[in-house]
This record gives structure tokens, C-alpha cells and sequence, in this order.
């Protein structure tokens, strides 16, 4: 009788470990499957932060019973050491140079989900605000909102003096919407990428930095505009959250190709920011990446989420810069007026001391 319920113990923990191990498997995979051809992939992306402490509790137990799961656990486990770096970093590196440039890139949700009792109006007062003490070289802002009767222009005006701005925005009943670009560095050029069949779009400036030009592209990729509480009590509502999600999935990834393709024709490297509403661990990011350098991965620590609904979880606003620039420090501020966090990286220019 004690064999044979060992003999279950061990089948049942088997059982258990495969699942996470899978589901790992899948996650990794998401980084190279392009979602227009397998769109549920991304899914396993998104809960990789889930499912990898589960697997790492499952190694550890498999290593204190000494079961034959610790191996292929182990095995299943090694690609994370490359993954989960850009989700947590224990330690930021040390750097001994002096920042240059400083951008910050904030989705401002249209200045809907601020504190209990704040309007749109208080809610954009509160972030000029606190943008402006921030004192960045460059801002980029990605879901920005002013109601009907503001004219665009004397509002920059009056909250960012300093400030040389481009922007593009879609009027709609209640007022504009889009993304917005503030600089104090000279801009040579402009252009915006509007993306087709959405509302997303990409800003794109070339910014003179002390020896370079530098393309900087303030990016908002397609949302899946869900909603949480209504997937739980409204009815029809999981039939729709599959077809959002399929459908923002599946339009990501043309959105990405078009920067891609602009990039190509840059006069200078390509600087990518902006919220990619995709994880570090999906076909969205390793796209952008390719050449550029992740800012929360060369000079961040701690959680790397952006995301305040589900922190410290959803990892999707980023800045990726090119070799011309070193990150020098990183944060995210956990401040309450969207439902992201502002991502604020300080940057040494490289080559300057030979000026």
C-alpha cells in the first residue's frame, strides 16, 4: 500500500510540473511566432510572469524530493535566465557618467483614470505639472486628451513654454486625442505614421543631439480595450474579449512593420518609446529591440510594470535606444493620474567628450 500511494505521489507531481513547463515552453515561443499566424500565442507571453514563480516553487520542490521532474524542469528553466531580467532586475549597474538627455514616455490613459473626483481638466493640470518638474529634454506622450473648445496649440503654449512640440491627434465628439512630442532639443525633421482600420498611431522627430541626429519615435501600438469587470458580469462579454484581442493581436504586428520599414529610410539610429501594450516576452518587443538596447534592462532595478491595473505584472511601455546613447539611470514613478507609469531614462551621449 505505501509503494502504491508513492507510486501516485509521484505520478500527481509529475502531472502538476508538466503544465507550468508547457506553458513556459508556449511563452517562449511567443517571441518568434508572429501573432498573424498563431495570435493565441501572445496569450502565453502575457502570463509568463505568472507562470514562472509557479515553475520556479515546482523546480525547488522537485530538487528537495530528489524526483526525475527536476531535470526537465531545470532544462525548461534555463531560457528564463535570458527573459526574466527584463521583467526584474535585482541590481541597476553601476555608471559613472554624467547624464545628457533625459526622456520620459507617459501614456496619460486621455486623462480618465486619475484619483476619485478629479476631472479631465485637474487631471491634465496635475500631469503638466508634474512633467515640467521632471525638467526632461524630451517628452512623449501617448493617449492625450484636451476636450472640445481648447485650442491645441495655446494649451502647449501655456504648459510647456520650454518646449518645442509635434503632435497628431483625431478629433472626436468630446474633444482630440493622440500623441504628443515636447522637446528642448532642436527638432530637424517631423512625421507621423497613422496607423490603418485604428486610432493608434506613431510620431516620429529627428532631434539634433551634440553629434548626432537622433530619429525618435513616440509610438502607441493597438490596445485590446477590454474591460475586466465587464468580462466578469456582463453577458457575451467573453465572445467579445476573444475577438478584441484576436483583432489587436493580429494588428500589432503590421503597426510594428511600418515603423520597421520608416526606420530604414532614418538619417540617424532609431530611438523606439512609447507603449507597445505587448510584454518583454512577445514577437512586438524582440521586433524593436533588434539594434536598439532596452533601457530598463542596462540601467533599471526592481519590478519593471508600467501597467498600475495589474502591477507588478504587465510590463508594456518601453524606451529602446541605439548605440549612440548609454542609459544611465531608469525609473518608473508610481504616480496616480493613468492607469500606466511614467517611464523616466537619463542618458550619457556617446562621443561628446570629444567635442
Amino acid at each position: 500500500m505505501g509503494a502504491k500511494r508513492h507510486w501516485l505521489s509521484r505520478v500527481s507531481f509529475g502531472t502538476i510540473s508538466i503544465i507550468p513547463a508547457v506553458l513556459l515552453l508556449l511563452g517562449y515561443l511567443s517571441v518568434v511566432i508572429n501573432p498573424t499566424h498563431g495570435w493565441f500565442f501572445t496569450l502565453f507571453g502575457l502570463i509568463y510572469p505568472v507562470v514562472l514563480p509557479v515553475t520556479l516553487i515546482l523546480w525547488v520542490w522537485a530538487l528537495f524530493r530528489k524526483s526525475a521532474m527536476r531535470i526537465p524542469l531545470t532544462l525548461v528553466l534555463l531560457p528564463s535566465l535570458f527573459f526574466a531580467g527584463r521583467y526584474f532586475r535585482l541590481f541597476p549597474p553601476s555608471q559613472d557618467r554624467e547624464a545628457t538627455l533625459t526622456v520620459v514616455s507617459y501614456n496619460v490613459g486621455l486623462f480618465a483614470h486619475g484619483p476619485e473626483g478629479m476631472d479631465r481638466n485637474a487631471l491634465a493640470d496635475s500631469v503638466s505639472r508634474y512633467l515640467n518638474g521632471l525638467d526632461a529634454d524630451v517628452i512623449c506622450l501617448q493617449e492625450f486628451f484636451l476636450p472640445s473648445g481648447h485650442p491645441l496649440d495655446d494649451w502647449i503654449m501655456r504648459n510647456f513654454p520650454d518646449y518645442k512640440a509635434e503632435f497628431y491627434v483625431r478629433t472626436g465628439r468630446s474633444g482630440k486625442f493622440g500623441n504628443l512630442t515636447l522637446s528642448r532639443r532642436p527638432f530637424t525633421d517631423r512625421g507621423k505614421l497613422v496607423f490603418e482600420h485604428s486610432t493608434n498611431m506613431a510620431l516620429w522627430t529627428d532631434i539634433q543631439l551634440s553629434r548626432d541626429t537622433l530619429r525618435l519615435y513616440n509610438c502607441h501600438f493597438e490596445s485590446y480595450n477590454i474591460s475586466l469587470s465587464n468580462l466578469i458580469t456582463r453577458k457575451g462579454a467573453m465572445e467579445e474579449t476573444e475577438q478584441k484581442m484576436r483583432r489587436s493581436i493580429g494588428e500589432r504586428p503590421k503597426q510594428v512593420n511600418a515603423v520597421l520599414e520608416d526606420i530604414e529610410s532614418a538619417p540617424g539610429q532609431a530611438f523606439v518609446a512609447g507603449d507597445f501594450n505587448d510584454t518583454p516576452l512577445s514577437y512586438t518587443y524582440f521586433r524593436l529591440l533588434h539594434g536598439r538596447q532596452d533601457s530598463f534592462v542596462r540601467a533599471g532595478h526592481g519590478f519593471g510594470s508600467t501597467y498600475s491595473s495589474l502591477w507588478p505584472l504587465l510590463r508594456i511601455d518601453y524606451q529602446l535606444y541605439p548605440k549612440t546613447l548609454t542609459a544611465v539611470s531608469y525609473r518608473i514613478e508610481r504616480v496616480p493620474w493613468s492607469d500606466h507609469y511614467p517611464v523616466i531614462v537619463s542618458y550619457y551621449e556617446n562621443g561628446r567628450d570629444s567635442d
